[in-house]
């Protein structure tokens, strides 16, 4: 398990947990950064990054991708 900070461009990784007060997870899963779904980083940009989720785009900075742990690495191969 490892932060989502760390995670490599155009890899899929799945999402095991999700830290931080009721708020942030409350606006995370809103967002869809869910438990068990798929989040693949499109685009990494001083430190904030572009993520393909449930079939939209999300852009994170550091702060809120380090409260999402995922696990995974798979190379996607569909366009996300």
């Amino acid at each position: 398990m490892m932060p989502l900070t760390m995670a490599v461009t155009g890899e899929r990784n799945t999402i095991v947990k999700i830290t931080g007060r009721d708020e942030v997870r409350q606006h995370l899963a809103e967002l869809g950064f869910v438990v068990d779904a798929t989040v693949t980083v499109v685009a990494d940009a001083a430190g904030s990054k572009i993520l393909a989720v449930k079939g939209s785009r999300v852009a994170l900075d550091k702060t809120m991708t380090n409260r999402i742990m995922i696990e995974g690495g798979g190379k996607d191969d569909e366009d996300a």
